[in-house]
């Protein structure tokens, strides 16, 4: 069955190029009414310009789409609601948010600035965060939402050079791992994206035959599952060169120890065991990590 979004209205950030301009562009087609959101910076967020989101926006509309220019930096909470009222005034709704707006500063923890650090927190966390709280109580009040959050496998599995990077698109799963549970009893259904893909944040890391099989458009598919009606909620969906695959957090079995005076020493003694990921599981709240290890001590005693 076709996945159709009429009648829905979609927010992507950073969708002047690049990845948001691909799902930007692919749920326009698809029916939805899109906000095309770019600040028009540079990769490393300096400068501004409207001209990248006009023109998405052309293409949308040549195509004989709905879609509307916004210039905000979601670094900015009062320009971000501004956006979703601008929203609101043209369609009445916001059915859907893709948080895709994100900036590069790397360099070794080590020589990294404690500003390149924070403003690249700034804009991938917080970006993210004003962004999902400008949009949130709508969403409650129509009892429908569908939310990604764009993570990074730099962030899942570290990337040499990018601890600010990493550090913020990790803090993303977190955000999407609480909201997922808070969104749904109203049907608002938070997800994450890990993408690989060839875009100007991309380009100078990987030589041209890989870039050529990284399209953009490879990766929009995941997207467009992800904020459809049936879109599952609380999955971290990696994407590249037309794979797809799922990232979880798990949690190894492990051992109990219990309140003895060589414990420390008994957990590097047992660390093998610890780490084994023979019956791992995927808790479904931070509570239930909490009641895997009441239960082992409470069994321990049983015994």
């Amino acid at each position: 069955m076709t996945i159709r979004f009429d009648g829905r209205v979609a927010i992507v950030t950073g969708a002047g190029n690049g990845l948001g301009r691909q799902h930007a562009l692919a749920l326009a087609a698809r029916g939805a009414k899109v906000v095309v959101n770019d600040l028009g910076s540079a990769r490393d967020g300096a400068g501004a310009s409207s001209a990248a989101a006009e023109a998405v926006v052309e293409e949308i509309r040549a195509a004989g789409g709905e879609a509307i220019a916004n210039g905000a930096s979601v670094t900015d909470m009062a320009a971000v609601e501004a956006m979703v009222q601008q929203a609101m005034d043209a369609w009445g709704r916001v059915d859907i948010l893709v948080n895709n707006a994100g900036v590069l500063r790397d360099k070794t923890f080590a020589k990294m600035s404690v500003e390149d650090f924070r403003f690249v927190m700034d804009v991938h966390l917080m970006g993210a965060v004003h962004c999902t709280k400008a949009v949130w109580e709508i969403m409650r009040a129509q009892n429908y939402g569908r939310i990604v959050m764009t993570t990074s496998s730099s962030g899942l599995y570290g990337n040499f050079g990018q601890s600010n990077y990493g550090a913020a698109k990790m803090a993303l799963v977190g955000l999407m791992q609480t909201l997922s549970l808070e969104g749904a009893k109203n049907d608002i259904r938070v997800n994450c994206l890990a993408p690989t893909a060839a875009t100007r944040m991309t380009e100078d890391l990987m030589p041209p035959e890989v870039l050529a099989l990284l399209k953009p458009e490879t990766v929009t598919p995941g997207v467009i599952h992800l904020v459809s009606e049936n879109a599952p909620t609380r999955a971290i969906l990696c994407a590249g060169a037309g794979s797809f695959e799922r990232a979880h957090i798990g949690l190894t079995q492990g051992i109990f120890v219990g309140d003895v005076e060589d414990a420390a020493e008994q957990v590097a003694a047992r660390f093998e065991a610890v780490s084994d990921r023979t019956g791992d599981l995927v808790p479904e709240s931070g509570a239930a990590q909490g009641m895997v290890e009441l239960t082992k001590a409470n069994q321990t005693k049983a015994a």
